[in-house]
């Protein structure tokens, strides 16, 4: 049984905690598929950092540390995907964040497979799991995202059954690869701040991105 989550592990925290927040939808059903690559993305970092995702908070399953002296809070919104916000919002405003403390991460079909993407803010790009974060913000767009790129579907596939279905090898390889990059962008994050973090972690990604081109076209 998970136990709820107590407020007290921050409280007197000098620095205000990040809140990293990877959408998804819960259930073995929906595990290891495309739209769920938000919550591969926490549970990467929760174990690579001894984190332990063992709490129930605002409809999340919920984890709370530190890496070095920077507090973190770590959540997966058990709402599914297009009701995330009902999770996302009241966390933000549970612990008084502003939203430049939180990142949501989340799968994105404007991106080629495996190639990350750090954002200081943005719209929703018809991702209905953005659309309801934003709508839970009241209607603020200033919160960061980590972008993982899944893809186009081939030829006329229905974008819904694309986004629910598993990966194929190759593109499984490319998310096994991306995302303990995401991982150690996330943890640079917090020593260096976002946008440092991004000016590098995106200038990579975006040789990643030609190299993966190249690779295609040979």
């Amino acid at each position: 049984m998970l136990n709820k989550v107590s407020r007290c592990c921050f409280c007197t925290a000098v620095a205000r905690p990040w809140l990293f927040v990877g959408l998804g939808n819960p259930g073995e059903k929906y595990k290891g598929t495309r739209h769920n690559v938000g919550f591969e993305m926490i549970d990467a970092f929760a174990e690579s950092q001894g984190i332990l995702m063992n709490t129930v908070h605002c409809k999340a399953i919920f984890g709370e540390g530190f890496i070095d002296e920077a507090p973190l809070l770590l959540a997966k919104p058990q709402t599914y995907m297009n009701l995330s916000g009902e999770s996302t919002g009241p966390l933000a405003a549970y612990f008084k964040l502003p939203l430049n403390r939180v990142i949501v991460i989340h799968d994105d079909m404007d991106l080629p497979c495996g190639v990350l993407r750090l954002q200081h803010k943005g719209g929703h790009g018809s991702h209905n799991g953005l659309k309801s974060v934003i709508y839970h913000f009241r209607g603020n767009r200033e919160f960061a995202r980590l972008r993982i790129g899944i893809g186009r579907p081939p030829g006329q596939m229905d974008p819904k059954a694309f986004l629910l279905q598993k990966f194929n090898a190759t593109a499984r390889e490319r998310i096994d690869t991306a995302i303990p990059e995401g991982v150690a962008a996330l943890k640079y994050i917090l020593s260096k701040g976002l946008t440092e973090c991004a000016r590098h972690f995106n200038q990579e990604q975006k040789y990643k991105h030609l190299r993966l081109q190249t690779c295609q076209q040979t």
